[in-house]
């Protein structure tokens, strides 16, 4: 069984990586939600640990964009908050079980083994942003429930930035993404491909999705 942890405190990442690694699981262990991403979607895992507050992304936001994914991880939420509206904002953003801080080792370890035993959801093969729908599998894209013909480009360009909704993407990280690595071109030719795509999925919508973040990049979210 192989588990992440995403915890920014190095003394508690360091002890739980140890503790569960005596217990025999597999541990990964990361201190940012950036980095939790980047091993969530390059490793497959059997439950994931996350802190919600921590560095560069919190862990509601590693959640909810898990989610977004169709990453169907089981996840344990670790917190120093312990109000009903935390617990609840957890959950609601599709937290599977929920520890308060400090905990004995214990109780995690139980967490864990309850949510090992939980039967796997089916992960979704559909991401959606607002009534923005794009389907990995058949490269279908719908808006309101109409059909939205695009290039190959232009389909690996709005994939990416679905799977990473809410995630500002900088030009040189879109770039790698579409050209894996070998395109040597400018940042000019990205912003080209956000023109066609906003066309076509923005154009004739009162509420946009595909935004620019002075200075950083794009993203793709419902809000403003």
């Amino acid at each position: 069984m192989r588990i992440l942890i995403a915890e920014d405190e190095k003394t508690l990442n360091r002890l739980l990586k140890e503790r569960l690694e005596a217990e025999q699981y597999g541990v990964d262990a990361v201190e940012n939600g950036r980095d939790a991403l980047d091993y969530l979607e390059s490793a497959e895992y059997d439950v994931a640990v996350l802190d919600i507050l921590m560095p560069e992304l919190d862990g509601l936001t590693v959640l909810k964009t898990m989610r977004a994914r169709g990453d169907a991880t089981p996840v344990l939420l670790l917190t120093a908050k312990g109000s009903i509206e935390d617990r609840v904002s957890g959950l609601d953003a599709g937290a599977d079980a929920y520890l308060v801080k400090p905990f004995a080792f214990e109780e995690l370890l139980a967490r864990i083994r309850v949510l090992l035993r939980k039967p796997q959801k089916v992960p979704s093969n559909c991401c959606r942003v607002g009534d923005l729908e794009v389907y990995l599998d058949t490269h279908t894209v719908l808006r309101g429930g109409k059909e939205i013909h695009l290039s190959g480009k232009e389909f690996a360009l709005l994939r990416y930035m679905a799977l990473n909704a809410g995630i500002v993407l900088s030009r040189g990280k879109l770039e790698e993404h579409l050209w894996n690595f070998d395109y040597a071109g400018g940042s000019n030719v990205i912003d080209g491909y956000i023109r066609y795509l906003r066309r076509k999925i923005d154009d004739g919508h009162e509420k946009k999705l595909i935004h620019t973040v002075r200075g950083a990049g794009y993203v793709l979210k419902e809000d403003g």
